[in-house]
This record gives structure tokens, sequence and C-alpha cells, in this order.
């Protein structure tokens, strides 16, 4: 049973690890063209993310080989139930990688202004979706005995998954402010700096919305915050890392808050991993249909194989992802080969 719980944690902390890294991108490009004015901002707001954009998507096909790997009833019914929908989160992020790698090809001014338009619109689009999804994973999904998953996209945008949804984007649009007062300068890091405090408001509304809708609609959530005092160490982690991230922000200190906002971005996820835990897909017609960490789990030969596998390949993936980081720190600088 070890392995299965491993598993679980190590699945949570590749979703949160996506969501930190890839999430502040997608943050950027919902600001693309709140906060950048000309063509030179927008070019900088683009280079920003360029060093680091495709490498953080890593952290995305991760999970998804360890749901697969450890998990392959949940995923099986996820990629089945969840077809239309997943395929639309496809279409955006092809689109959106058009739009990054397009924008700066030619020089005209409706050519740069449509791309411009496609990378902010997937970017909302796939945080939208994204939050949506786990909206519905965790308030439940019509999930039958043989683990089939009979929904439409429609039926899927119920009130309280576009609540998460709503929350979600405006969560990754402030982690990716934080960031951006890390990568920019002069009149286009004050423009960004003025925009975090009603970012980090309107974030704060609206999580404070989805914990008071969770609590009065679904109460299955907080069992085991009322069986045991440990788990609200992450959501008070949470708490903790979001004022962190305001403090350092108001002093200058940008790095440091753009690290406690990706801090607070994990926490949440978590606390709500917590939540459901064992619980990997929640039935909405019978809670004995639930798939779980124990009976839609791989054997635990498979388990142990690539838990090896993982051991190995984790400490690769991060040592990538540091030095990426440490290469290009510092301010956007443009030049020709520039986005």
């Amino acid at each position: 049973m070890w392995l299965n719980d491993l598993w679980f944690i190590v699945f949570v902390i590749v979703i949160a690890g996506y969501l930190i890294f890839d999430g502040f991108d997608m943050g950027v490009g919902i600001l693309h063209l709140l906060v950048a004015r000309t063509d030179q901002e927008r070019r900088t707001l683009l280079n920003s993310i360029g060093p680091v954009w495709d490498g953080n998507e890593v952290w995305l096909i991760l999970g998804g080989g360890a749901l697969f790997a450890a998990f392959p009833m949940v995923y099986a019914a996820l990629f089945s139930g969840f077809y239309s929908a997943m395929m639309l989160v496809l279409l955006v992020m092809i689109l959106r990688t058009c739009a990054i790698e397009f924008r700066s090809k030619r020089p005209g001014r409706i050519w740069r202004s449509l791309w411009d338009a496609f990378f902010s619109l997937t970017s909302f689009s796939l945080a939208a979706l994204l939050g949506v999804a786990f909206g519905n994973i965790i308030t439940g999904v019509p999930l039958d005995a043989e683990g089939n998953v009979r929904v439409t996209l429609i039926e899927l945008l119920t009130p309280y998954s576009l609540l998460v949804g709503a929350a979600t984007v405006s969560m990754l649009t402030m982690h990716g402010a934080f960031f951006l007062t890390v990568k920019t300068q002069g009149k286009l890091h004050d423009r960004i700096r003025r925009a975090v405090p009603p970012l980090m408001l309107s974030t704060v509304v609206l999580m404070g919305l989805v914990v008071v809708v969770t609590l009065l609609t679904r109460q299955h959530l907080f069992d085991r915050y009322q069986a045991d005092i440990w788990p609200f160490i992450f959501p008070l982690g949470a708490i903790a890392a979001l004022t962190a991230a305001w403090r350092w922000s108001r002093r200058g200190r940008d790095l440091l808050a753009f690290i406690a906002s990706g801090a607070a971005v994990g926490l949440i996820l978590v606390t709500a991993a917590v939540g459901v835990f064992p619980n990997l897909l929640i039935s909405s017609l019978n809670p004995a249909y639930n798939l779980t960490i124990y009976n839609a789990a791989s054997a635990s030969n498979t388990l142990s194989v690539m838990l090896i596998i993982a051991v190995i390949g984790m400490p690769l993936v991060l040592l990538y992802t540091a030095a990426v980081y440490y290469i290009f720190r510092g301010k956007t600088e443009l030049d020709r080969r520039s986005y």
C-alpha cells in the first residue's frame, strides 16, 4: 500500500510543478495585451518566457506519464470521458505555441496583432479549461461501475467548475505578474507592479468563494481536515506564502515575491489533493464507483519499476530546470535573435 501512497504524492508534486512553472507562462499570456502597450513591450513579455516555456510543459508530460503508469484506470476514464475537453485543450496548446513562434516572423502590424490576440486568448482559455477540469474532478463526474465516464463538454460547465476556473485564471495571472516583475524594468515593470495588488485581491476573493461553496455543497472534501490536525499545514502554508509574496512585493524584492507566489500555487493544489485523498476520480453516481489510488493502481511490480525510473529521471528534470533558469536569469533584453 505504501507504493500507492507514494505514487499519489509523486503525481501531486508533478502536477504542482506544472502549475507553478507553466502557470506563470499562462499568466504572462493573459497579461500580454493588458499591460504591454508597444511592440517592444510585447516582445519583452514573449522573451521573458522564451527560453523556458517549452521546458515548463515537460511537467505536464511527466504528469500524464505518471498517471498512465501508476493509475491506468483513471487515465483511461479521463481520456475517454473527457475526450472532447482533452482535444480542446490540445487545440488551445497548439495555437498558443504557434502564437509564440509565429508572432515575430513578420513585421506587419496586423500579423503581430493577430498572434498577440491568439497568445492572450489561448493562455486564458488554457488556464480556464484546467480550472474547470479540476473543478469537475473534485466535485465528481458520472463514473459508472465499469469505470466509464459519459459526459458532454457542455455538461462539464457547471457553476462550481466555472467558479474554480475563474479562481484558477486569477491565481495564474497573479503568478505571471510576479514573474514579470522579476524579468522587466522601467515603465513596463512599474505598470505590472501596479497590477499585482488587484490580482492578489481577486485571487483571495475567488479562492475564498471556492472554499465557502465547497464547505456548503461538498463537505466530504473536508473529512480529512476534520479527522486530523496536520493537513492544516497546507492551507495555512498557502496563506502564509501569499502574505509573504505581498510583503516582499511591496519591499521591491521581486524574486522572493515570485518564489512565494509559486509556493502558494503549489500549496493550494496540495490542499485540494489532501481533501480528495485517496480518491483520484470521484463518481457522482455512487461513491462505491470512485477510482482510488488502491483500486485503480497498477500492479505492485509495475509501481516498483516505475519508482526506480522516477528516482533516476526526476533529478535530471530538476537539474535541467534549474540550469535553464540560472542561465537565463536577470532582466529580459531584446536582440536580433529574440522573438
